[in-house]
């Protein structure tokens, strides 16, 4: 069970980015779809136990060891051409979105405390750096230190905020705002989400053991994203301004109903960018370095950069990006779904 615990808390704190924790895209993509959004999280985490369950039984199964290879399984002969172009639209995003994780956490830094971006930028690629240099090891052992501790604040403000919401009128506090399909968002999201995830379940390949450790692993994410998601949902029913406007309203409302927690959720805010950059690096470095000794000149180079361009606002192009990504991941899940290898469970 432990070795399990490990591997779920890999993948929660992949899943539990700045943009979850802030509540900003539980907001965007089901909050603002009124009480349907309820039914959205739980489409979207069925969805992504499922996604979770097959790849890493395919990842198992082959012996996967790369994205490319993954691709290479999962693609019939006649297209793989296409694999390349598909791998090098992956790895980019992965290390745009890793880029971001850095100067997220320096601009944090910079508002909260004072301290210039550069400097907290840095702080994080040096931390990073050296877990990297640790393989896998050290990406568990992070996110096995964070992860549990991001679960137990975000459960214990959420049943804090649960006892005290009117349940009796809760449809006067969420509005749907949003006229288009809740289950096309729900859809959309976890693609989105899997575009990220399925390269940082390749790293976790030599940890697997069989399906029913991996049928246990899907269950247990995909029931703790269900529950964190809900946590954060029902903590902006009380917002009392325009939310749109609002960068972070998960953290908003923490100062709002417990001020006393909101360092605290500063500190989740924090944790989480750290193990999604540290996952994310972790798999792009996985897939792109093909020697041992390239291994350490990437990392450095990647870190380095990370740094250097943490100065350029990655919002807007990402906020492009997004729609892209999220129809990739959705052919991708298709693939996967229909990929005979994981549809039997013994």
């Amino acid at each position: 069970m432990k070795n399990i615990l490990k591997i779920v808390f890999v993948i929660i704190g992949t899943m539990i980015g700045a943009g979850f924790a802030s509540g900003k895209e539980i907001y965007l993509f089901f909050f603002s779809y009124g009480l349907e959004g309820t039914i959205g999280l739980i489409i979207s985490s069925i969805i992504t136990g499922i996604t979770i369950y097959k790849t890493l039984d395919i990842i198992n199964k082959n012996n996967i060891t790369t994205y490319k290879e993954f691709l290479n399984c999962l693609v019939k002969p006649k297209y793989s051409k296409y694999n390349n172009i598909i791998n090098i639209i992956v790895n980019s995003f992965i290390l745009v979105s890793f880029f971001i994780m850095i100067a997220g956490f320096g601009a944090y830094l910079e508002q909260t405390y004072g301290l210039k971006k550069e400097i907290g930028g840095a702080i994080l690629a040096i931390f990073c750096f050296f877990i990297f240099m640790t393989s896998t090891k050290g990406i568990i052992k992070v996110n096995e230190l964070i992860v549990p501790v991001l679960i137990i604040t975000i459960l214990i403000i959420g049943i804090f905020n649960i006892l005290n919401l009117p349940l009796e009128n809760l449809g006067d506090y969420i509005i749907r705002e949003n006229k288009s399909s809740f289950i096309l968002s729900s859809i959309t999201y976890s693609s989105y989400n899997s575009i990220l995830l399925i390269p940082v379940l390749i790293t976790l390949r030599k940890h697997l053991k069989d399906k029913k450790q991996i049928f246990k692993i899907s269950v247990i994410s995909s029931v703790i994203i269900l529950i964190l998601s809900s946590m954060v949902y029902f903590l902006l029913t009380k917002i009392e301004v325009d939310i749109k406007n609002i960068e972070m309203p998960a953290v908003y409302m923490v100062e709002k109903i417990i001020p006393a927690f909101k360092n605290i959720y500063g500190i989740i805010i924090l944790g989480s960018i750290i193990t999604t950059a540290v996952s994310l690096g972790a798999s792009f470095l996985q897939n792109t370095a093909k020697t041992k000794k390239s291994y350490p000149q990437i990392a450095l180079i990647m870190c380095i950069t990370s740094v250097l361009v943490s100065n350029i606002g990655f919002s807007n192009l990402v906020s492009t990006l997004d729609p892209l990504f999220g129809y990739l991941g959705l052919i991708q899940i298709i693939i996967i779904f229909s990929k005979p290898q994981a549809l039997h469970f013994k």
